[in-house]
C-alpha cells in the first residue's frame, strides 16, 4: 500500500474509532451494535494503542469493571438506554450484562497496550489493576468451563465469536427451533437477510440463551450445546503467555504478583496446547477442528477457526516451560501442514481474501455470516502467525486484505472473492486492526516468556 494511501486509511480508521467512542468504551458499530462487546473491545484496544494509549487502557478496564463474581467477563455490557436497538438485550438477561462470554483475547490485548506506552501504563497502575482480574477470568475458563478433554467449552454459538460457523451445525440440530421469547431482528435493518443467520437459527439461539439464563447461567447444568473451539482455546493459550509477561513486568516494577505465577501461566498455556494437539487435530483436513463435548465427536469441517492454532507454532527459547527443548506443543510438522492448508485452494489459494469457511466445504457461502466471508480479525491473527513462521509471502497476502477496509467503509466482513463489503459499516475492530496493521513496528509477534 502506497504511503499516501496508508495515511488516508489511518486517518479514516481513526475517525471511525472516534465516532464509536462513548467516553468509556467503543461500540462495535453505532447502529447494529450499540453496546460494549467483549472481544471487540480487546481488538479495539490493540488498534487504539498506537494513537490513544490511555483510551486503549480505559477500554479494557471498563470491560473488566463488568466482570462477574465468578470471574467471567461478559459477552456484552449493555447500554440499557438502547435496549430496543439490539436483541436480545438487557431485558432478556434481566441484567446489565449478558451471561455469555467470548474468546479470551484480553490479556494479549493488555500486554500489547502496555508495550505501546509502558510509562503511561506504569503511571496508571494498569497491570496492577487488570492482572488479578484477568487471572480470575482465566481461572473461570479453566475450571468452571472445563470440558471432557480439559479445554473450555462454549455453551452457545455466540460465545465462540464465530456464531454461524458450520462447526456448530450438528450440535444445533439437537436444539428445538422454538423459543418462548418473541424474536426481534433489528440486525436486518443494517445488513441484508442473505448476510445474516436465518430465522430457524435465531430460534435455536434464543432457545439456548433462555435455557442458560433460566439455569442462572450455571455452567454445570447441560443445556444442549457444549462445544470446544480451536480458536477459543488458542487465544486462551496466547493470553496465558501474556499473563506470564505481565508477572515479569510487575515484578520488575515492584508489583505484588508472585514470581512463581509466571511459570504457572506458561504451564497453563502448555496444557491447553497439548490438549489441542491431542484432541482437535484433523489429519485429513490439515487443521484443527471443533469437538462436541456432549458426544465426544470431532467436527470434520474446515474453517478459519482451525488455522488460528498457527499462533502457537512459534518455537520458544530453550528452557521454556513449554516442553522439551522449548518446543511448543503444536509441532513443526503440523505447523507446516496448516501453512499448506492456508495456502491451499480452500483458503488463500482459492481467492484473494481469507474465507471464514473453506471454499471446499459444502456450506461455503461468500455472503453469509461466518460461512464464507472474510473477517479482518481472522486475517490479523493469521498474519501474525505466519510472520512468526517466516512466511512473508503469506503475511503479505493477509496484510493485503486491509487494502479494501477504507474503500469499503470499514465493513464488518467482506466477500472473499471480490472484497465487497458485507454486514454493517464503520465497524470498530476493522478500523482498529487496520491501524495496527499499518502502524505496528514491533518485531515480537507473540508474548513469549
Amino acid at each position: 500500500m502506497h504511503k499516501d494511501v496508508e495515511q488516508v486509511a489511518v486517518d479514516a480508521a481513526a475517525r471511525v474509532l472516534d465516532t464509536n467512542w462513548t467516553g468509556r468504551h467503543t461500540v462495535p458499530a453505532t447502529g447494529l451494535y450499540p453496546h460494549q462487546w467483549s472481544w471487540d473491545s480487546a481488538f479495539v484496544a490493540i488498534g487504539n494503542r498506537h494513537r490513544e494509549p490511555a483510551r486503549a487502557r480505559a477500554e479494557l478496564v471498563t470491560l473488566l469493571d463488568a466482570q462477574w463474581a465468578d470471574g467471567r467477563v461478559p459477552q456484552i455490557v449493555y447500554d440499557v438506554g438502547r435496549d430496543d436497538d439490539y436483541a436480545p438485550g438487557a431485558g432478556f438477561w434481566r441484567s446489565e450484562t449478558s451471561g455469555l462470554v467470548q474468546p479470551p483475547v484480553h490479556a494479549w490485548a493488555a500486554w500489547l497496550v502496555h508495550c505501546a506506552d509502558p510509562a503511561g501504563s506504569a503511571r496508571e497502575g494498569f497491570f496492577a489493576s487488570v492482572y488479578p482480574r484477568l487471572v480470575r477470568w482465566h481461572e473461570y475458563l479453566h475450571v468452571r468451563r472445563a470440558g471432557g478433554v480439559g479445554l473450555p467449552v462454549a455453551k452457545h454459538p455466540w460465545e465462540t465469536g464465530t456464531d454461524n460457523s458450520p462447526l456448530w451445525d450438528v450440535a444445533l440440530e439437537r436444539v428445538p427451533p422454538e423459543a418462548r421469547t418473541p424474536i426481534r431482528r433489528p440486525d436486518l435493518r443494517h445488513a441484508g437477510s442473505g448476510e445474516r443467520p436465518g430465522g430457524r437459527d435465531y430460534r435455536r439461539y434464543y432457545r439456548l440463551a433462555e435455557a442458560y439464563r433460566d439455569a442462572g447461567c450455571a455452567d454445570d447444568l447441560p443445556i444442549g450445546f457444549a462445544m470446544v473451539c480451536p480458536l477459543f482455546a488458542s487465544v486462551l493459550a496466547v493470553s496465558e503467555l501474556a499473563l506470564a509477561r505481565m508477572v515479569t513486568a510487575l515484578s520488575d516494577g515492584g508489583g505484588s504478583a508472585p514470581s512463581a505465577a509466571g511459570g504457572a501461566h506458561e504451564a497453563a498455556a502448555a496444557r491447553v496446547i497439548a490438549a489441542l494437539d491431542k484432541h482437535l487435530w484433523d489429519e485429513e483436513l490439515g487443521l484443527y477442528v471443533a469437538l462436541d463435548d456432549t458426544t465426544g465427536e470431532r467436527v470434520h469441517r474446515a474453517t478459519v477457526n482451525g488455522l488460528v492454532p498457527l499462533l502457537l507454532a512459534t518455537p520458544l527459547a530453550p528452557g521454556s516451560a513449554m516442553g522439551p527443548e522449548g518446543a511448543v506443543g503444536v509441532g513443526a510438522g503440523r505447523a507446516e501442514r496448516m501453512l499448506a492448508t492456508l495456502a491451499g485452494p480452500g483458503f488463500l489459494g482459492g481467492g484473494p481474501f481469507l474465507p471464514s469457511t473453506s471454499r471446499e466445504d459444502p456450506a461455503f457461502d461468500p455472503a453469509l455470516y461466518w460461512r464464507g466471508p472474510a473477517w479482518f480479525n481472522m486475517s490479523w491473527l493469521l498474519q501474525r502467525a505466519v510472520r512468526a513462521r517466516g512466511r512473508d509471502d503469506l503475511a503479505a497476502r493477509l496484510k493485503g486484505h486491509f487494502t479494501v477496509a477504507e474503500p469499503e467503509g470499514f465493513p464488518e466482513y467482506v466477500d472473499p472473492d471480490t472484497g465487497a463489503g458485507r454486514g454493517t459499516r464503520q465497524f470498530s475492530w476493522t478500523a482498529a486492526l487496520t491501524l495496527d496493521m499499518l502502524l505496528s513496528e514491533e518485531i515480537e509477534v507473540l508474548p513469549r516468556p
